[in-house]
């Protein structure tokens, strides 16, 4: 098995050498021997790669290894803190660029999956128009009660696609295990730890009814929300490999030039992006982690789309603070504050000086003032604030690191719409009422009013808590004057236990007998 994996990734590390991504790395930042190692690897790089940019030869490379390295791929653009802030920038771009497979298989899969043949499920069904690493999109019609035909979009999983990632999933084990034996610095980075999240992720976004899950979770959540929304699931078309939802009709947010020659106002649109991210960050703690153009559809009223919801991330209400916090503090330049909000989330260790920590900050956030809004990055900001908490002994939170990089994605979709835009003007309307509901004064009276229901529920229990007490106490002290006593049965399997481990000792102390006397002898 562990040969297999060896052999797997052999062949991989040769089609990235041909591809030329080993030519990506900086060889003055390397010591000797890996210097003239990389040389070596180097020699298998074909010509035509050499004239490639970085993200363009790691998408050709990891395309060509099959779908389970292009998730790999993107699932790392998630962790700039193991692969480094340029790489998992070169990783975002990474774009599925995997073959669809054929129709009749499609149809093969909606027929096992929904119980029914396709002509029986669907008015029409087409061939398909979007395909990716795990799955591909076919556009079909359904005729609801009333008569009339509805177009829907059927999202299929790719047959084989769950073996072919357990395969692949051993070498990648394999590789983060190696990594920890020989490279004890990165051991703090949990290489195999990574892997079990890529594999837990992985397996979460193959069961569709849990997309289909997320889609109805945000849909509640944003239904009074402007300007945004989210595809309706045709819950009796889905099942764990196939996804029937609404078929949205509209222009992805990458048709900058289509979407302004339609009459629309860029700037605000690129605000409704920060916005509604924003919201589903702070407000919601639940945000889809994957907001690329690709995934956002504009439609002819200016609503905003989002789609494919195969990643998403969440927030606790101490994350949510925590972010709320720092962007405010950032906002009112309170660089005190935004060190405190690190202390009191734990983040920080209590052995750190909060006055020395809210002067690194300050390092941060000053120099954002008195520029130009294009020149600012909130983004860019929150990169430098996880960098600078290293030096104070941060420790790693993953939920924030997803957050930061979707934030980053989501803030390069709204300068392409608005290179002018403001991220701390429009971020603030958001932040601030976040705030007021949930750190003011009524947020204040709200938790006491919570506080006192729950002394309330704890007296009306009393009782019943006392007497529990008054039983357990008498069974205690019988304990102590009689004894433990065990009934017939339990008293008859402890002897047949100790028989067991009795024999097994004896067995084990003649095994190691023979073994020294074949040592001695030998």
């Amino acid at each position: 098995m562990a040969l297999a994996s060896l052999f797997r990734l052999a062949r991989a590390g040769y089609v990235m050498a041909r591809e030329g991504v080993f030519g990506i790395i900086e060889l003055p930042d390397l010591p000797p021997a890996q210097r003239f190692a990389l040389r070596v690897v180097r020699l298998l790089e074909r010509r035509a790669a050499k004239d490639k940019s970085a993200d363009k030869r790691l998408s050709d490379a990891l395309s060509h290894l099959g779908p389970s390295y292009v998730k790999l791929g993107q699932f790392m653009a998630t962790r700039p803190d193991v692969v480094g802030r340029d790489m998992a920038q070169d990783l975002t771009a990474l774009q599925d660029q995997i073959p669809p497979f054929p129709t009749e298989e499609a149809r093969r899969v909606v027929t096992e999956q929904l119980g029914r043949p396709v002509e029986d499920i669907f008015e029409t069904f087409g061939e398909p128009v979007a395909a990716a690493s795990i799955a591909q999109v076919h556009p079909a019609t359904v005729r609801d009660a009333d008569g009339t035909l509805r177009k829907v979009a059927v999202k299929i999983l790719r047959p084989g696609v769950a073996e072919r990632f357990r395969r692949d999933l051993k070498s990648y084990y394999l590789i983060a295990r190696i990594i920890e034996r020989l490279h004890p610095p990165s051991r703090r980075l949990r290489p195999v730890a990574v892997v079990d999240t890529l594999a837990r992720s992985v397996e979460l976004e193959m069961d569709f009814r849990l997309e289909a899950a997320a889609l109805s979770e945000m849909g509640e959540n944003t239904a009074d929300d402007p300007g945004f929304r989210v595809p309706s699931v045709d819950w009796p078309r889905t099942a764990k490999s196939v996804l029937t939802m609404e078929w949205i009709t509209g222009r992805k947010l990458s048709d900058v030039a289509g979407i302004e020659a339609d009459g629309h106002d860029l700037p605000a649109i690129g605000a409704n992006v920060i916005q509604s991210f924003l919201r589903h960050a702070v407000r919601d703690g639940f945000f889809h982690a994957d907001m690329h153009q690709g995934n956002l559809f504009l439609e002819t009223d200016g609503t905003l789309v989002a789609v494919d919801f195969g990643i998403t991330g969440r927030l606790g209400r101490a994350e949510r603070r925590f972010l709320a916090e720092i962007l405010f503090g950032f906002i009112t330049r309170d660089y005190h504050r935004v060190a405190e909000v690190h202390f009191e989330a734990g983040y920080v260790p209590s052995d750190q000086d909060v006055d020395v920590f809210a002067q690194a900050i300050r390092a941060i956030g000053e120099p954002i003032h008195g520029h130009d809004a294009s020149e600012i990055s909130m983004a860019r900001l929150l990169t430098q604030l996880l960098e600078v908490t290293e030096l104070f002994n941060m420790r790693t939170q993953t939920q924030l690191i997803m957050l930061q990089k979707t934030m980053v994605v989501v803030e390069g979709v709204a300068r392409t719409l608005n290179p002018h835009l403001d991220m701390w003007r429009t971020a603030e309307p958001v932040v601030r009422s976040w705030i007021e509901q949930n750190l003011g004064p009524v947020a204040r009276l709200q938790d006491a009013a919570s506080g006192l229901g729950a002394l309330g529920r704890l007296a009306a229990d009393l009782p019943l808590l006392a007497d529990r007490a008054q039983r357990l106490s008498a069974e205690v002290e019988r304990m102590g004057e009689k004894g433990v006593r065990f009934d017939a049965e339990t008293a008859e399997a402890i002897g047949r236990a100790e028989a067991r481990h009795s024999r097994s000792g004896r067995i084990a102390l003649w095994v190691i007998a023979a073994l020294l006397a074949i040592a001695v002898l030998g």
